[in-house]
């Protein structure tokens, strides 16, 4: 036999060449393969060496036809150790790493190799052979002593060995558990790293008791159930690793069919690996059962053939084929989907209303799809689906009744969608929200605003939607001229303005007819208004818009037409001695024998201020508090040209001007002044305090007024102030 093997050592090397090809794909697989190859070749050795000795020992070693039972006991234990010993060498080969299951350095396999060869062919040799000739020999007793020490010096043996290399083997299968997918075998290699000693001397120590006391009925029975629970382990690997390398290949589609269906590759190689983890859960299940029946702890034929095992059987292969169906109808179902909203199949691509609406019939199939196949599941299993549905019914009755807004919500939403009224991308306004919208489902619709803001807004509290974004668009504009003005011209610009906006093509593409101008729309207080209107492509009326605007004001400014703004009021007092400090009027029913003062309307004193503004400043009675006020606007005129005019021309007689900047409106220093200008006014003014209520010099003021005007033309009031 060994002379054979010998002979065989280039075929074992062409086996491990071949194993060791560098393909990552089919790695594992061809590993597997050689593994059984070089196993079948030694079992055949084994055979042929048995073969032959039966044959020498028939016609070379004893009389023609008659064997000595020695010679019989040797061949069948030579038979039984030799496979064993095939079998240890699919874990642990030598020589060849190729044809070695277990990752593992070559001195760590020559060890382990070489252990269990010795304990085995001790122990085999030992009770199959040297036992029963001392008890044809000897003696029976002679013979259970000599089991008994057989026994004992291997328990001893393995005890030694399982203690030497405890924690060298618990840190192997921890660092090979940590790269297993599967967690339910990850946990059971975690957990067998930290007992396998345990578990390895129990079956030594079994062994050692079973030989002893039943050494012919248990000794057998030993040596069936470790050969069958190695087989057990070693088909279970072997079939989880084709099933992997076969099913965890990537699925390839023609590129016509990818064009079409660009998610259906992604989503049938995606899953591959559920199939996979439930693949590897049945073997894992099938290995128990088939190592529990090799221990006599299950009786798995018996357990098959009752109504029992085989109802628990077909449950099982029915349950898969439903879960299979209903992948497959998802992902037909999804590639249908797909193929709607390609742009390959129709011109232009899906409408926002097809994507919208096939988006939510996707999620609803979906929900649909995992309810019915969880109840046929649960009814296959042999569960009572009837009380989960009436509970159901209940559950949803009372849903209906404590949560009315969220069915009002999918009731609504349901018929938004129907009538085409939200799309995804559409400028909506729903509630109080205006922007764009960015997630429409069937309870709720995202929408962006103009600052970012993210709103969601569910559609129980949408009693009116308005889409900016369907068929077309108009752009209204009101621009308003002053009185003075020609209107004709005016009209005139805006047609031009029309013109030299069509002139640009980008924005030309997005204008549907020509310039509607509706004319004169409204005589207002200060303007006159006109109005147009431009129809655009939906969605672009903003940009129209604006681009017209500027358009407008450049042509408005080149033509001279003045665009108006609102009119001002300064509302002013004259106090006592003609200056303008104002006071405060008595209430009524003040304190007796006091008479409120009359009012007078103020002296105009400089026309030419007025004439320039363009306007007839109004001056009314009225119950003011403190000091006069500037209305609206003027303060942003009179300001600043006083904040440039005083600090340059330096009016050092009279601070008359004082009366009018202190604004009720500004904030105020402790002399009355507003803070802006406290310091400018106080570096004109000369040392000394001086009132506000000063005569003012004529000489001075006229001067200041020269150069104010300069600066301000707007409201006036300046006017007023040199008088």
């Amino acid at each position: 036999y060994f002379v054979i093997r010998r002979l065989c050592v280039p075929l074992y090397a062409r086996l491990d060449r071949w194993s060791r090809r560098t393909a990552e794909s089919s790695a594992l697989l061809r590993k597997s393969v050689a593994v059984l190859a070089a196993t079948g070749v030694d079992i055949v050795l084994i055979v042929v060496a048995w073969v032959a000795g039966f044959v020498l020992a028939i016609y070379a070693l004893s009389e023609p036809g008659a064997m000595d039972p020695r010679q019989t006991m040797f061949l069948n234990a030579f038979l039984l150790v030799e496979a064993f010993k095939a079998l240890i060498r699919m874990l642990f080969a030598t020589r060849f790493e190729g044809l070695r299951l277990l990752p593992m350095s070559d001195e760590a396999a020559a060890y382990w190799n070489a252990w269990f060869a010795r304990i085995s062919g001790f122990i085999g040799y030992g009770l199959l052979l040297a036992v029963p000739v001392v008890n044809v020999n000897i003696s029976p007793e002679a013979g259970r002593a000599l089991t008994l020490v057989i026994m004992v010096l291997a328990f001893l043996y393995a005890l030694i060995i399982i203690l030497q290399n405890r924690l060298e083997v618990r840190e192997r299968l921890q660092t090979y558990a940590g790269a297993v997918e599967l967690g339910f075998a990850r946990l059971l290699l975690y957990g067998l790293a930290r007992v396998w000693h345990l578990l390895a001397l129990g079956y030594f120590a079994a062994l050692v008791i079973v030989g002893v006391l039943q050494a012919e009925e248990a000794l057998p029975f030993m040596l069936r159930a470790t050969v069958q629970t190695l087989l057990a382990v070693g088909g279970g690997i072997f079939v989880a690793i084709v099933l992997a390398q076969v099913i965890s290949r990537r699925i390839r589609l023609p590129e016509e069919t990818r064009r079409k269906f660009p998610m259906l590759e992604g989503r049938l190689n995606g899953a591959v690996p559920g199939v996979l983890q439930v693949v590897r859960i049945v073997i894992l299940g099938v290995v128990a059962l088939l190592v529990l029946d090799a221990w006599a702890v299950f009786n798995l034929p018996a357990w098959l053939a009752s109504d029992a095992g085989t109802a628990t059987l077909v449950t099982a292969i029915s349950v898969g084929l439903i879960l299979l169906a209903a992948q497959a109808v998802w992902i037909g179902f999804a590639s249908w989907v797909e193929l709607r909203l390609s742009p390959e199949n129709k011109r232009g691509g899906p409408t926002a209303r097809e994507q919208t609406l096939l988006a939510l019939f996707r999620s609803a199939f979906l929900i649909v799809l995992v309810v019915i196949t969880a109840m046929i599941v649960l009814a296959e299993i042999g569960i009572n689906i009837g009380p989960l549905i009436a509970g159901a019914g209940v559950l949803g009755l009372a849903i209906g009744f404590g949560a009315q807004k969220l069915v009002q919500d999918v009731i609504t939403g349901v018929f938004i969608q129907l009538e085409n009224a939200i799309n995804t991308g559409d400028v909506v306004t729903a509630g109080p929200v205006t922007g764009t919208a960015e997630k429409v489902t069937v309870r709720s619709v995202g929408i962006r605003d103009l600052s970012g803001t993210y709103h969601i807004v569910p559609f129980s509290s949408v009693d009116t939607v308005s889409n900016f974004m369907r068929d077309f668009a108009y752009h209204v504009g009101v621009y308003g001229i002053a009185y003075r003005e020609n209107v004709d011209e005016a009209m005139t610009q805006l047609r031009e303005a029309f013109e030299a906006l069509m002139s640009d093509e980008a924005q030309a593409a997005k204008v549907l007819e020509p310039l509607e101008l509706h004319g004169v729309t409204e005589l207002a207080d200060s303007a006159v208004n006109i109005r147009i209107r431009i129809k655009t492509t939906p969605g672009n009326q903003w940009a129209i818009g604006r681009e017209y605007n500027r358009l407008v004001k450049k042509y408005f400014d080149a033509a001279g037409i003045e665009i108006p703004f609102p009119p001002h009021h300064a509302l002013l007092r004259r106090g006592q001695g003609g200056s303008l400090a104002g006071r405060q009027r008595p209430r009524a029913g003040g304190r007796r024998g006091r008479k409120p003062q009359p009012h007078r309307r103020p002296e105009v004193g400089d026309q030419q201020g007025q004439a320039q503004s363009g306007r007839t400043r109004r001056f009314r009675r009225g119950r003011q508090l403190g000091r006069p006020q500037i209305e609206g606007p003027a303060r942003a005129w009179c300001v600043p040209a006083l904040q440039r005019v005083i600090p340059t021309q330096g009016c050092t007689m009279s601070m008359a001007c004082t009366v009018v900047l202190p604004l009720t409106s500004l904030p105020t220093t402790s002399s009355g002044m507003p803070l802006g200008l406290s310091s400018a006014v106080m570096k004109a003014r000369p040392s000394g305090p001086r009132s506000p209520a000063m005569p003012a010099s004529s000489s001075s003021c006229v001067a200041l007024k020269s150069r104010f005007v300069k600066y301000c033309t707007k409201c006036g009031l300046c006017g007023l102030l040199m008088s």
